[in-house]
């Protein structure tokens, strides 16, 4: 099929209430601006050197997602114009987003990244390490930063149940977080498994492969 193919199969599974995120990375310029012109605006990359130079050739409506491991001396490069940071994964690295954010003025919305998986080669935060950050930003700790959400990525598996459980984990400790302060999203499932994070409460999902096609990771 062909992208927007793709792009209206994905769209046309998604209810209302749930925000697409279209995994860009290693894609070229081209194909981004084909569904840009779709009517999507949500992109998500993994690599600040590759958003950044795609950056300048596109549109600036775009609301960039970063959602690859982030280390703190790359944050400087994207702050003045990422939307949201959705790989938190350290309090080192939220403190460093808050003071590139004070640098331009500005807010950056970030979502603390949970390991929920029980495969070793996920990052993320363990579940009462993210209660310990979220409280201290309630306490007013990292004022630049908005704490927008969470998100987690599930084992990769066949296992349907496993992907479930690890999903619903999320969802539990959302409902927790939200009762503290409300929390808008809700970020979980990919292009093989989002029709199950949607199911478990996802409320946003970062689809790349079922849109674009396979990655080219020789490029």
């Amino acid at each position: 099929m062909s992208i927007q193919e793709n792009y209206n199969d994905i769209k046309n599974q998604l209810p209302e209430n749930v925000q697409l995120v279209a995994v860009s990375k290693t894609h070229p310029v081209s194909a981004i601006q084909e569904v840009y012109d779709f009517g999507q605006r949500v992109f998500g990359e993994n690599k600040v050197q590759e958003v950044m130079e795609k950056y300048p050739l596109l549109p600036k409506d775009i609301q960039w997602h970063l959602i690859g491991h982030l280390q703190t001396n790359k944050v400087k490069y994207i702050a003045g114009f990422v939307d949201t940071i959705q790989s938190v994964d350290s309090e080192k690295l939220i403190k460093e987003i808050d003071k590139e954010a004070t640098k331009h003025n500005r807010k950056i919305k970030v979502l603390l990244q949970v390991k929920i998986a029980e495969e070793d080669t996920k990052f993320g935060l363990e579940i009462e390490e993210a209660k310990d950050l979220f409280q201290k930003y309630i306490s007013g700790e990292f004022p630049n930063t908005e704490i927008t959400g969470l998100m987690g990525m599930a084992t990769f598996t066949d296992d349907k149940d496993q992907v479930k459980k690890e999903f619903l984990i999320l969802k539990r400790l959302f409902d927790e977080l939200n009762q503290l302060k409300k929390l808008e999203t809700l970020s979980m499932g990919m292009s093989d498994d989002f029709p199950i994070a949607i199911e478990c409460g996802a409320n946003s999902v970062r689809v790349g492969s079922a849109i674009f096609g396979r990655r080219d990771y020789s490029k």
